[in-house]
């Protein structure tokens, strides 16, 4: 069976026994010990440990896989001087896709109304985090201690680092070269290691999902049903409407082919809700099913997993108008436009981990003059729309890495019409294109 079949079956698998789990302890008079064993060793402990782990083990890679992907992405680039060509493409059509993202949310929103006949929740708080001014988010992409970013994870400073050093190496000379070898086979290395991750990870996808369902159950849609579908109906229209139009337009690729690459992709985003966990799987679908050189790839996909969140921006949008609507607020024009325009800005500086989005959402209300109080209408379904959401996000990484590697002629197209053909080719079977 192939890996992404065995993800999805793990997927399926772990809703459905969550699910079960949550009805037994919510619709029947269990014994202690028995709710106990049931709450304690199984839900926060067996399952949520091994969850834990899963995600831990993403996280590991994703450090040293953004550094070197970038750096051999650098310094491929650096005699060729498209390196600023394509950041300016990367960084506009990112910007770009936001943009849209979030002005169709705002549109569906205000047509379908979901906050209309609801009564305000008087008991619903929320703490914000004062978001940092956008002066600090701009210097702080610059890093002052490329280690300490290493250390403490922030993915704008270590791309910053890695893009100068790629830069000096394919500059340098002989000892450039050397360099870049041993970055080439580290990556070789680093990837090696993602194999074997994604080998196992059914199993972390299956209790991630089971612990999920098991605390939250599917009743917790019921209460906020017009807000949640709002929302996915606009996240399902971005990703297979918008996406499609801009990937045949503007690359004249399948997006089809595009989609049935992307299941194992979207597996994991799902589970882990987290673009920046996500990250290794995404890069090397990418590269190896899809077909596009690590001299692009390396540098867009690490990119969009820091600023690319098209699917946070949509929440955000829809969670704007709900909360006008709940609160009895009026959005005038100017405060339409100052959500796209703050929404789109925020999220270049949104972290990719799971539930960050409730954070910039609290900027994006206090711009357009709404009580952020407001935010503790939707908390209750927000986990599961986070994971609907990344998988929107590096789908939106995936379009944008095409789009940009065929304007550059950084792409195979015999990859990605083979990986189109055989679909139940695992990423770890398939070998990376040459370049």
């Amino acid at each position: 069976m192939s890996l992404t079949n065995r993800i999805l079956i793990a997927m399926a698998a772990g809703i459905l026994f969550g699910s079960l789990l949550n009805a037994l302890l919510h619709g029947l008079a269990l014994p202690v010990g028995v709710r106990d064993f049931i709450e304690q060793g199984l839900i926060g402990g067996f399952f949520d440990v091994l969850g834990r782990i899963f995600i831990a083990s993403l996280k590991l890679l994703v450090v040293p896989l953004v550094l070197v992907s970038l750096i051999c992405g650098a310094s491929s680039l650096g005699d060729s001087a498209r390196m600023g060509p394509i950041a300016l493409k990367t960084l506009g059509l990112y910007l770009a896709t936001t943009a849209i993202a979030v002005t169709v949310a705002l549109v569906f929103a205000g047509i379908i109304g979901p906050g209309e006949s609801m009564d305000m929740a008087a008991s619903a708080t929320f703490e914000a985090t004062p978001p940092p001014p956008l002066s600090d988010v701009l210097v702080n992409i610059f890093p002052s201690n490329p280690v300490r970013a290493m250390a403490e994870g922030e993915m704008l400073q270590i791309i910053v680092f890695a893009l100068l050093v790629g830069y000096a190496i394919s500059h340098a000379g002989e000892p450039g070269r050397r360099i870049a070898g041993f970055f080439r086979d580290f990556e070789a290395v680093v990837m090696k290691m993602v194999e074997i991750l994604m080998a196992l990870a059914p199993y972390g996808v299956f209790a991630l999902l089971v612990k999920l369902f098991a605390q939250m159950g599917l009743g917790a849609i019921l209460d906020l049903a017009t807000y949640f579908f709002t929302v996915v109906a606009v996240l399902l229209l971005h990703a297979f409407v918008v996406y499609s139009l801009l990937l045949r337009s503007l690359a004249g690729l399948s997006p089809r082919k595009l989609f049935s690459k992307m299941r194992p992709v979207w597996a994991f985003a799902f589970s882990t809700a987290s673009s920046g966990a996500t990250l290794p799987v995404t890069l090397n679908t990418v590269e190896r099913r899809m077909g596009v050189h690590n001299s692009v790839a390396g540098f867009t996909i690490p990119l969009g997993a820091t600023i690319n969140m098209d699917g946070t921006a949509i929440m955000q949008g829809v969670a704007t108008v709900f909360i006008a609507q709940v609160y009895g607020i009026d959005l005038s024009a100017t405060a339409l436009v100052t959500v796209i325009l703050t929404a789109t800005l925020a999220s270049v500086g949104t972290a990719a981990v799971p539930g960050v989005g409730l954070v910039t959402l609290a900027l994006v209300l206090g711009q357009a003059g709404l009580p952020v109080e407001g935010i503790g209408l939707i908390l209750g379904v927000d986990r599961l729309l986070d994971m609907l959401r990344t998988a929107v996000n590096v789908t939106g990484d995936a379009v944008v890495t095409l789009i940009v590697a065929k304007s550059e002629g950084q792409f195979d197209a015999e990859v990605f019409e083979q990986v189109g053909r055989q679909e139940s080719v695992d990423p770890v079977e398939t070998s990376p294109p040459t370049l």
